[in-house]
């Protein structure tokens, strides 16, 4: 039985969506330095600017391709435009994400639509072309950004939590059939990493990482690891456990872990006074 394809600087590129900070820009700068030729994609134009420069004097080069990932024609014109000026895109990391804090007590549909529109349709926009293409070769790696936050409910992140959730499950349903013609699917699954996207949570940061730290462990993951690439080991193992008790000791062991309060005060009911 022949094994399934891992990719290979020699086979192709890497492309990257959310490339212009966070993780996205340091595996970018790791995978070149590896000696990939890669190419970053990011709505914000002028942090992707830079990126190519830092990558000058590594072993792989970077180039820029901005694109909004909730653009579906624009993301499939990406893709071939990608194909096009550099070669096959052998292995696919789709990174841009977005979080927006959501509080039960004061809730607004838009973030949701926005958190699922740019994580979830943002996703499927790149991955949808671009594992085509790959099918026709009839090889290819893609590489979807999760995150712990996909294993529980967590303060403030019913929204960004849920699209991560969707991801797990989505990539774990192609998975059965993608790998049936030699397509690599895995989730990637970090824990708290210290990135533009994380300094909005309102809540404690257990076992944080830096973005290069996080980079690092990704792109390890990518040439030698599993299904999912989940990390620290710290975080990850007790998480992991701790699905196995019931809700109240998973409610506890979160709002011990996270620093959230039990309860926030309400508004008042007025309340119809005593007869003496």
């Amino acid at each position: 039985m022949m094994a399934l394809y891992r990719a290979d600087p020699k086979d192709g590129i890497a492309w990257i969506t959310g490339a212009s900070s966070g993780i996205g820009r340091a595996l970018a700068l790791d995978l070149a330095r590896k000696g990939y030729t890669v190419a970053a994609t990011a709505r914000a134009e002028d942090n992707l600017a830079s990126i190519t420069e830092e990558a000058g004097d590594l072993k792989g080069r970077i180039f820029t391709f901005p694109c909004d990932v909730m653009n579906e024609a624009g993301m499939e014109k990406t893709v071939a435009l990608i194909e096009k000026t550099l070669g096959p895109i052998a292995l696919a990391v789709f990174n841009a994400g977005l979080y927006l804090p959501v509080r039960g007590d004061r809730m607004e549909t838009a973030n949701f639509r926005r958190s699922y529109d740019v994580n979830v349709f943002g996703t499927l926009n790149g991955l949808i072309p671009v594992s085509d293409r790959m099918r026709e070769r009839g090889f290819g790696h893609i590489a979807v950004m999760g995150s712990v936050t996909a294993f529980f409910g967590m303060p403030s992140a019913a929204a960004y939590g849920s699209t991560k959730a969707a991801l797990n499950n989505l990539v774990e349903g192609l998975r059965f059939d993608l790998e049936k013609i030699n397509i690599r699917c895995q989730i990637i699954n970090p824990g708290f990493v210290a990135t533009p996207l994380t300094e909005k949570t309102p809540f404690r940061k257990p076992a944080l990482l830096t973005a290069s730290e996080a980079a690092e462990r990704v792109a390890k993951g990518l040439s030698s690891g599993g299904y999912e690439i989940a990390f620290p080991r710290r975080l990850v193992w007790p998480l992991k456990a701790l699905r196995l008790f019931p809700s109240p000791i998973v409610f506890f062991a979160m709002n011990q872990l996270t620093g959230w309060k039990k309860k926030q005060a309400g508004p008042r009911r007025n309340r119809r006074p005593r007869r003496s």
